[in-house]
């Protein structure tokens, strides 16, 4: 496991070479032609032959000299549409940024199949490589699912890591059981009919029809839902009109509802499109809630996350994990792997602003940097974590 360590930190130039490239052309959503065909071509490089089974979903494998199980690896490639505000040298200019560490993730994986292929007599079985796209749209392990990536070889169990600003630097979080929520990204579509804001008789208000949804559906979480059932609804979008004195004849609102229960976004999400129909009618225009994509809540396999944390303790202390219970209300599309397989999730500390002063500020923040000293941990996580499971599960 040193060796691993020793090995891992020998990778660390390039790793920051590998992550400051990806992080200077940031691409989002769910074609990335940029990141895959650079992605492709350093696997090349490392000696796999990748797939890609999927629009900009990538799966290369590498296989050791005793046949065994399959351990899936999982790193999201997307970036966010965020215009980076960061002074660093290798900051994007092209309004996106990688503002919740994909980059990390994608290099630290690159880092831990280049490892892999120098370890590759340690390994008892099969390690399957994904890197996948719109982890932040939440349609791209779900597409991934789809095209086979848990097949040929089938894989028996699944692990994903994501960094985490505001986390003292290679301190790994892991949470048991449902510990991360799920996510229902929605878009509501008010619609009325214009007319000069000095004769409001004429038309129907899709602005004031609107602000009674918004304050309607709050009512939901506050008298609707449990109190002992954490859920949030945030309309984070609120679009309409575009001079002072005309009613417009639409307005757009965009949100998300979190819970830690699927069955609780599900009844939300009902009480919405009942609200939003029902309220429209009553001031005399349309609406209609529609569904733009949806993750289910994360649930760790407790078995795994033990056994998967054991491996990190051995390569970086007892006191370098936490395993905790329930968790905060994120989401994160790593959730599919977890209905199919046995999956385990955990992120890794990336650095506070006690460290540095450039560190710990949220993550999506247009200012988050991250530490690149991690990406030497990550890699070696991932590989420690396999080969040690593999090796446990003949």
């Amino acid at each position: 496991m040193n060796d691993i360590m020793s090995q891992a930190e020998a990778l660390k130039e390039e790793l920051i070479t590998i992550r400051r490239t990806i992080h200077s052309h940031p691409e989002t959503g769910p074609c990335l032609p940029q990141t895959t065909s650079f992605v492709i071509e350093k696997l090349k490089e490392y000696g796999y032959d990748p797939k890609e089974i999927c629009e900009s979903g990538i799966v290369a494998t590498i296989e050791g000299n005793k046949t065994g199980k399959t351990f899936l690896l999982r790193a999201d490639m997307d970036a966010l549409p965020v215009k980076e505000a960061t002074e660093c040298s290798f900051k994007s200019n092209n309004g996106n940024m990688h503002a919740c560490g994909h980059d990390m993730h994608t290099a630290m994986l690159l880092g831990a199949a280049k490892l892999l292929r120098q370890n590759q007599d340690k390994i008892n079985g099969t390690v399957k490589l994904v890197f996948q796209p719109d982890e932040e749209g939440f349609t791209g392990a779900k597409k991934m699912i789809k095209a086979g990536v848990l097949k040929n070889p089938d894989v028996d169990a699944a692990m994903a890591m994501h960094v985490h600003s505001g986390t003292p630097s290679n301190m790994v979080l892991c949470g048991l059981g449902t510990s991360i929520a799920g996510c229902n990204r929605f878009r509501i579509v008010v619609k009325g009919t214009g007319a000069h804001g000095a004769m409001p008789e004429l038309g129907v208000d899709p602005i004031n029809i609107a602000a009674h949804i918004y304050l309607s559906i709050q009512a939901i979480t506050a008298r609707e839902v449990s109190a002992t059932k954490p859920c949030v609804v945030t309309i984070g979008k609120f679009s309409g009109g575009d001079a002072a004195n005309i009613i417009p004849e639409e307005v757009i609102m965009e949100g998300t509802i979190r819970s830690l229960d699927k069955e609780t976004g599900e009844f939300v999400f009902k009480r919405m499109g009942e609200i939003v129909s029902s309220t429209a009618k009553v001031f005399r225009g349309e609406a209609e809630l529609i569904e733009l994509s949806s993750v289910p809540p994360l649930t760790n396999d407790n078995d795994l996350a033990k056994e998967i944390t054991s491996y990190v303790k051995e390569l970086l202390g007892d006191k370098s994990v936490i395993l905790f219970e329930k968790g905060g209300m994120g989401s994160e599309d790593f959730a599919s792997y977890s209905y199919e397989v046995p999956s385990v999730y955990m992120m890794l500390g990336a650095g506070t602003k006690q460290e540095d002063p450039l560190y710990g500020e949220a993550m999506h923040n247009p200012k988050v940097v991250f530490n690149e000293d991690i990406l030497v941990t990550g890699a070696a996580m991932h590989v420690h974590s396999a080969i040690s499971w593999l090796k446990n599960h003949q």
